[in-house]
């Protein structure tokens, strides 16, 4: 997920600058489209985001009773809009919504990092979603340490304050130092913790790898490059290919320790603009993955090293520079062929918000995307940014896309 950073606090931030000037169109009309077989019978996915209680819980500190309560609502919205996926936020921020024993509780469960909020939510998420018919992925962020940029804010026994080499501050925040090996083990060990013990039907990456560029900073991995850089032309190489190994590394590890579960990345939308690469899409995106996360999303769909991807088109037909129109047949031909399925990532959360372009004040704007997409074979689903919003559906958006192509239930696919 992204980038305020998009999946730090809020999706709608990163989207405001992440592209060239924008300038909205209107919409094509809104005739109530026809029922999709790709929504018949694909994932219906949202996400629950939990770094600064965006979605769950609402606030932080409230009695593990409250907390379980809200956690219920949320899984009762997915069902209520007959959605049968759910992507849960289990590590935010180098912490963890289980009694890991690598990382500490989440500060935003109980207010303070370390915390045991009295209760497992990872294994009641788990236990309520399966119970409802619901699957549930484990959500997590690999390398963002928190949101602020000192180490001795952190928990006395966080592993950053036991490895201060292995974090890098920028933009305010800190990071794991994505270039160290040992790094890379230890997230990989943090994560899978939770996939050997909870029996979770999907690991689920956002769009956060090296974090979004932050103008006149540098990401200070000098060090790393010069001890572990050999052989690669540049340090931007180097970089993919430390993303690169993780993903395969974490795809081969989620193999064997649970064989069922189904690996996916969610990543900002724009791969490469194709002023940049002519395998690029027809954008003008000012942050593109591979030249500034450093993530080859591309490769990783084409060479099938995912189970599934869901690139956040989270722009509406018509837009100048991000046009949803023209990135959907983008993603549906680099899908073509490979074992990767497709999902479509929606921003609801951008439906009725008066900040956003005339096309979000209509209710029918989503709707008219899942229409669009059924046109595409390869575009096996949609999910929702995020589950504050399905709940609050503050346009009607959901309501609108429920009437027009979940007409009924349907198991997400595996």
């Amino acid at each position: 997920m992204g980038g305020v950073s998009r999946r730090a606090f809020t999706v709608a931030a990163l989207s405001a600058f992440t592209l060239a000037p924008e300038a909205s169109a209107a919409a094509p009309g809104s005739a109530k489209p026809a029922p999709s077989h790709s929504a018949a019978a694909g994932m219906r996915g949202m996400w629950l985001a939990t770094v600064a209680n965006r979605d769950w819980p609402s606030r932080a500190g409230l009695r593990a009773a409250e907390q379980r309560a809200e956690l219920i609502e949320h899984l009762d919205n997915a069902v209520r809009h007959r959605l049968n996926t759910v992507m849960f936020q289990v590590r935010p921020s180098a912490d963890a919504l289980w009694p890991s024993p690598y990382e500490p509780w989440s500060q935003y469960l109980s207010g303070s990092q370390g915390r045991d909020p009295g209760w497992d939510p990872l294994g009641t998420a788990v236990k309520e979603a399966h119970a409802r018919g619901l699957r549930l992925h484990a959500w997590f962020n690999p390398y963002r340490v928190a949101v602020h940029d000192d180490p001795d804010r952190l928990v006395s026994s966080h592993p950053v304050r036991k490895n201060p080499g292995w974090v890098v501050p920028y933009g305010g925040q800190l990071y794991y130092n994505p270039g160290l090996p040992e790094v890379r083990a230890f997230v990989q060990d943090a994560m899978m913790d939770a996939v050997a013990r909870y029996e979770v039907d999907g690991v689920h990456f956002d769009d956060y790898f090296y974090p979004y560029p932050v103008a006149g900073q540098d990401f200070a991995d000098g060090g790393a490059f010069s001890t572990f850089g050999a052989g690669f032309a540049t340090r931007a190489d180097w970089r993919r290919d430390n993303v690169d190994r993780l993903v395969r590394e974490i795809a081969q590890r989620v193999r064997q320790i649970r064989p069922v579960a189904r690996f996916g990345v969610s990543p900002f939308g724009v791969w490469r603009n194709a002023a940049t690469d002519a395998r690029g899409s027809d954008t003008r995106a000012g942050v593109q993955t591979y030249d500034d996360l450093y993530a080859d999303t591309r490769t990783w769909v084409r060479e099938g090293w995912i189970d599934y991807v869901v690139p956040q088109l989270y722009w509406n037909i018509g837009l100048d520079g991000a046009d949803y129109a023209k990135l959907l047949p983008w993603w549906a031909g680099v899908a073509k062929g490979s074992r990767t399925q497709l999902y479509v990532g929606e921003a609801l959360y951008k439906s009725g918000d008066p900040a956003q372009p005339a096309a979000w004040q209509d209710p029918a704007e989503l709707s008219r995307h899942l229409a669009l997409a059924a046109r595409y074979p390869e575009v096996r689903g949609h999910v929702y940014f995020s589950a504050k919003d399905v709940a609050d559906d503050r346009a009607g958006a959901m309501a609108r896309v429920t009437a027009d192509h979940y007409t009924r239930p349907a198991a997400a696919p595996r």
